[in-house]
């Protein structure tokens, strides 16, 4: 497997980013570095990977603070400029707040907060986070099983928006049962482009056998294999 450039931004209060790293680095082997959130730069990163947490203690809004941390500026940059980026959990709520994708993230229907496996539906099979999902037998079904872990992961967004996604088949993953009472199931989207993903389950943490679950590497593997 050829090797891209990640880059894993690190906020205050970010709790994933070790988890990200470990994946890219120790089990799929390529070059990452972790990129302070005070960084202005960058770098010569290709894909930039926004981790989980709770940037700023999730103060305001999950994901309100850190959008104005001083390395965005140049993440939005690379995004505009057709970079890969990937916020999962607290990265997507970022993602959101930064204007990179539409909609946002709420408490939780149940105002509780979940953390289990649970299972998703691939809906865009040809976008460049889900082409390995699509040359692996195992998932002939159009499934996989990742772990979410969030109190705020309720996405929501107008019925213009909504059918914006649909028709421009955004929409990457959705539940198979919904976890936290997002809109249209909604587990994980695009942007139109195709280039930035948000999405509340974890990949990074169903990476390698030994945890259970390896499901999530093979999003990981699929952006790999667009780069090279």
């Amino acid at each position: 497997m050829s090797k891209a450039k990640f880059g894993v931004v690190v906020f205050p209060g970010s709790n994933c980013d070790h988890d990200a790293y470990n994946t890219l680095k120790n089990i799929l082997n390529q070059d990452t570095e972790y990129l302070w959130h005070k960084n202005s730069t960058i770098g010569n990163r290709n894909v930039i990977i926004l981790p989980g947490g709770f940037s700023y203690g999730d103060y305001l809004r999950c994901g309100a603070i850190a959008r104005f941390s001083p390395i965005m500026k140049d993440v939005i940059r690379h995004a505009s400029n057709g970079g890969i980026v990937i916020g999962v959990c607290n990265g997507f709520q970022i993602l959101c707040e930064a204007g990179l994708l539409p909609g946002a993230l709420l408490r939780n229907a149940s105002l509780k907060f979940v953390c289990k496996n649970v299972k998703l539906k691939i809906e865009n099979k040809n976008s460049i986070f889900t082409s390995a999902f699509s040359e692996n037998p195992e998932f002939k079904t159009g499934k996989l099983t990742v772990p979410v872990a969030h109190g705020d992961g309720n996405y929501i967004c107008d019925s213009d928006t909504l059918k914006m996604l649909n028709e421009n088949n955004q929409v990457v993953f959705r539940y198979e049962t919904n976890p936290n009472g997002s809109t249209d199931n909604i587990a994980g989207l695009m942007n139109k482009q195709g280039n930035i993903l948000g999405m509340m389950p974890h990949p990074e943490r169903a990476s390698e056998q030994i945890v259970g679950l390896n499901d999530g590497r093979y999003l990981f593997e699929s952006v790999i294999n667009s780069i090279n």
